[in-house]
């Protein structure tokens, strides 16, 4: 496992405000070790610890005096000794003294050595902060290292890339840094920081936590990088304020942890960032590196696991990437989608002129999203809904259960239904095509998807109206819809929706805008099993094809989608979220079998996508031509199915 972690990017971090004993180097350095062999413990591999750790950021004029500066070194060399024992790199704050200046410091520590030296840039002079007083800012710095040090390098011009995983680059900032117009993190990331640190002493007002975490939150999404917070704790001087140890961890726009405040021991916030995505996410983001990165040292250090601690996948991921787990996100979520698909539509409606719409009606999810979608739009515009032609188009393959459903909606919601058996026309084409009698393969399935097509082509041109498609996001990355037939229609409402928010937001409809009967027929058609109901039907009449029994389920290849085209992720590192994820309801020989298929299909497909109509892009995956996904539909998949081996 832990070489499965950092081959696919995942660095364990910590946010780590220790107790402190304040003015006390060497009993702070102790204190830091301590902490530092518990965050081992848990597998971090990067610790960063509070501005001015190692002597106490409130030690106010004491901040002048040699003995507490040497001691503040000697600390230091203490915790780089712990690095060498622990096998973690650290950050720890302390002042030092550089040609008779003195600097508000980060020092970078791994394995027994002190890699590099930042100072702080912007000083905070106003309200509660004096550090003017003391320190001098790194804008008029000139020495570039430090020999009181070895000779290590010193400035704000220092990354640090691991040898060993090169897409974890670490660059640090201390605090007021962050609040800054332009935060040195910016220029950190453009050069390559794919980790950035802030090492701080934020004080606690009314408020000011909700501020400070929406900085963090933010700033790690304007550098699309991971982003660790470590800021003094309750062990500071309460003189006249009060500090709480508030610990951070965001990774691109995401808060990944937070730590408890006001603790007087330890305060431990340990997490897990992924360089590798954050990496796919710059190359993807063509406005990241507008502008022109500065110039940088950068420092070679070995990452490595902890000593002793093998590094788990700690990360939570959901099954369902598409749909948020917060009840109150998904409601958001469920209303956004309406509005964008009706929007969509209604604006087809209006360039158009056409006052009626047509889909077929099958019972299912899809065509009852699409549905609902239509009677969204048509409210919006204020159109009659008898403009909406919904036509069940019973064939070989129609089961009676969804049939009903599809008649009992269609008279629920107020549309125009209109029935049109396909059984007598199918049975002609095949006829036509002297196609066996009885033999149901893909001539005889597909036929039925081509007839209900043109049936519903045709009826469009004859109300002066357009074809609304009921095909999903799902079924187009899979290819599983027949070309020229379901695949088809002058706008695709649904092209932006994965199955499995297609069902949540069936259900979420039927909960929140229905009742009655209507909610009942809903409720039942989420309750139905996917088919496209091309084979006949049970004696019973019951569903005989099952499309999860085909291509497998759709909430794995929901993930797999997510996950390869969101994140960009290798077939291997789908597979190991997967296995994380599904852990104890889906074999991992079960995951592999399906991810297979997944790859073989979406490279197999693309010539499908490659002729997709209009329609609306809903979240972050889409899969249009035009919109985010260029793909040649002659790739091969060989180098992805060879990677997941």
């Amino acid at each position: 496992m832990p070489k499965r972690l950092h081959q696919h990017g995942f660095v364990t971090v910590a946010a780590v405000s220790p107790s402190l004993r304040l003015g006390d180097p060497a009993g702070n350095a102790q204190l830091t070790l301590q902490a530092m062999e518990k965050v081992a413990a848990e597998g971090a591999e990067i610790a960063v610890f509070p501005e001015l750790g190692l002597t106490g950021y409130s030690v106010g004029d004491l901040l002048g005096h040699r003995a507490l500066l040497a001691a503040a070194l000697e600390g230091l060399a203490k915790v780089a000794e712990g690095t060498a024992r622990l096998g973690i790199t650290a950050v720890v704050g302390l002042p030092v003294e550089v040609d008779g200046r003195l600097y508000n410091c980060a020092a970078v520590v791994s394995r027994g050595r002190v890699l590099g030296v930042v100072p702080k840039t912007h000083l905070p002079n106003t309200g509660e902060f004096y550090e003017q007083r003391w320190f001098a800012s790194s804008r008029v710095a000139t020495r570039r290292d430090l020999p009181a040090l070895g000779g290590v390098p010193f400035g704000t011009d220092l990354v640090f890339r691991a040898s060993d995983l090169p897409d974890c680059v670490l660059g640090v900032e201390i605090c007021e840094d962050l609040w800054a117009t332009e935060p040195p993190s910016g220029g950190l990331a453009l050069a390559g920081a794919t980790v950035l640190a802030n090492l701080s002493a934020s004080d606690e007002l009314l408020g000011k936590a909700a501020y400070r975490r929406e900085l963090v939150r933010n700033q790690s999404a304007r550098c699309l990088a991971a982003y660790v917070y470590a800021s003094a704790g309750a062990g500071e001087s309460t003189t006249d304020v009060v500090y709480s140890g508030h610990g951070l961890i965001a990774e691109n726009g995401v808060l990944l942890g937070e730590s408890e405040r006001f603790r007087f021991d330890h305060a431990l916030l340990v997490s897990q960032v992924d360089v590798e995505r954050l990496a796919a996410e710059r190359r993807r983001n063509s406005t990241f590196f507008g502008a022109p990165a500065p110039t940088v040292r950068e420092v070679a250090f070995e990452l490595g696991h902890p000593a002793g601690h093998a590094p788990r996948l700690r990360r939570r991921y959901s099954q369902h990437p598409f749909v948020p787990s917060d009840a109150a996100r998904r409601d958001e979520h469920c209303q956004e989608i309406f509005a964008i698909q009706s929007t969509g539509l209604a604006r087809r409606l209006r360039h158009t002129g056409a006052r009626q719409v047509v889909l077929g009606i099958s019972g299912g999810l899809d065509s009852t999203l699409a549905l609902l979608a239509c009677l969204e739009a048509f409210g919006r515009l204020g159109l009659d809904p008898k403009g909406i032609l919904g036509v069940t188009l019973p064939g070989p393959g129609t089961s009676a259960r969804t049939l009903l459903n599809a008649r009992r909606l269609m008279a629920a919601t107020g549309v125009t239904a209109r029935e049109i058996p396909i059984g007598a026309a199918v049975e002609q084409h095949l006829r036509d095509l002297s196609h066996p009698p009885g033999r149901h393969d893909v001539t005889f399935e597909n036929a039925q998807a081509r007839e209900r097509t043109q049936i519903l082509m045709d009826l469009a041109n004859q109300g002066g109206g357009f074809v609304v498609g009921t095909g999903d996001l799902s079924e187009a990355a899979l290819g599983w819809c027949t070309f020229n037939a379901d695949h088809m229609s002058m706008y695709h409402v649904n092209v932006g929706v994965p199955k499995t928010l297609v069902r949540h937001l069936v259900g979420w409809a039927a909960h929140t805008r229905h009742v009655g009967e209507t909610r009942a027929i809903l409720e039942d058609i989420v309750a139905t099993p996917v088919s496209p109901e091309l084979l006949p039907p049970g004696a019973d009449g019951s569903i005989a094809q099952q499309t999860e029994h085909i291509v497998g389920p759709y909430e794995l290849h929901d993930f797999f989608l997510f996950h390869l085209v969101r994140g960009a992720c290798r077939p291997s590192k789908v597979l190991l979220l997967a296995e994380h994820a599904f852990a104890g309801k889906h074999e991992p020989e079960a995951l592999r079998r399906w991810l297979r298929l997944f790859l073989t299909r979406f490279f197999a497909q693309q010539y499908k996508r490659s002729a997709l109509p209009d329609g609306p892009k809903v979240g972050s995956v889409a899969l249009s031509p035009r919109g985010d996904w260029r793909m040649p539909s002659d790739a091969e998949a060989a180098a992805w199915l060879a990677e997941l081996g």
